[in-house]
């Protein structure tokens, strides 16, 4: 195919959706049914995966930080990272707080060895990537802690927890999603991110609310003000975390934080709304329902 030809051949065309929509269900049908057959047969396999997706989105975020320069060391990040899920899981907030000081203090530590250009460049954004993306993540272990012992099999409180967040947080991407491309017309963020909309909100706000009420009431046989609350905190949140994320993609110059996941792009393109929910999420549901 000669250059003229290359340049003449259509792109494929994804839609309004802006993506593959085939490979996007079929890997999330795929993580799903992981994620499921873990939470039902062995929790501990569930937190298994949950440390392997921070150790892949520090990947990502490492990789996409050095296209403007800074180089926040991987190592020590992911090392400190899987252990914050793990005690946060085992041994609970303190634990995880413990583990976040000295994981920073750690990796501080680290850069030192740089020397003096670009410390507190690197060391800030080590920081900032320590708490987006583990100690978030690690709420999901707090959730999931929730059921008591670890070694329990079976639907406790924990995993109906950790299944109330997902799916709650999923009604806002589908919701959003529908509601954006069938009547999406007013920009809500057009510099931050231009596909959504306010319609789009709309259609997320009534999903989560819905999706909160029924979840809270029949899964954690809880008050239906709290799936309101539920809802409603779950959709802010995660609209908000959807924005952070485009922001930082932008001011980094890439679409995608990586191709990891066909159809999705990377492992923070879908971890951002979740990342933003958890923690309410948890904080809610510990004092208002388990």
């Amino acid at each position: 195919m000669t250059d003229n030809q290359a340049a003449a051949a259509p792109k494929q065309d994804h839609g309004r959706a802006g993506r593959d929509l085939k490979a996007a269900i079929i890997s999330a049908v795929v993580i799903l049914a992981a994620v499921a057959l873990s939470l039902l047969l062995w929790k501990t396999a569930f937190m298994l995966i949950v440390a392997v997706a921070v150790v892949l989105a520090v990947w990502e975020l490492h990789k996409g930080l050095l296209a403007k320069g800074i180089d926040v060391p991987e190592q020590p990040l992911m090392a400190g990272g899987v252990v914050m899920v793990l005690v946060a899981y085992l041994w609970g907030t303190d634990a995880l707080v413990t583990a976040t000081a000295v994981t920073a203090l750690v990796t501080m530590l680290w850069l030192l060895r740089r020397g003096v250009d670009g410390y507190v460049k690197n060391a800030t954004a080590s920081v900032f990537t320590l708490v987006y993306l583990p100690f978030l993540g690690s709420f999901v272990a707090l959730m999931l802690a929730e059921g008591g012992d670890w070694r329990q099999t079976g639907i406790d409180d924990g995993v109906k927890g950790i299944i109330t967040f997902v799916l709650v947080t999923i009604a806002s991407d589908i919701g959003g999603y529908h509601a954006g491309v069938l009547f999406g017309k007013h920009k809500m963020a057009p510099v931050i991110s231009p596909k959504k909309t306010w319609e789009g909100f709309a259609g997320s706000v009534l999903f989560t609310i819905v999706a909160g009420v029924l979840l809270v009431v029949l899964l954690l046989d809880g008050d239906w003000w709290v799936g309101v609350a539920l809802g409603a905190i779950a959709v802010v949140m995660a609209t908000l975390g959807d924005l952070c994320e485009s922001v930082i993609k932008r001011d980094l110059g890439v679409k995608d934080m990586s191709q990891i996941i066909p159809g999705h792009g990377g492992i923070m393109d879908r971890l951002d709304s979740l990342l933003a929910t958890i923690a309410p999420i948890w904080l809610l549901l510990h004092y208002a329902v388990f």
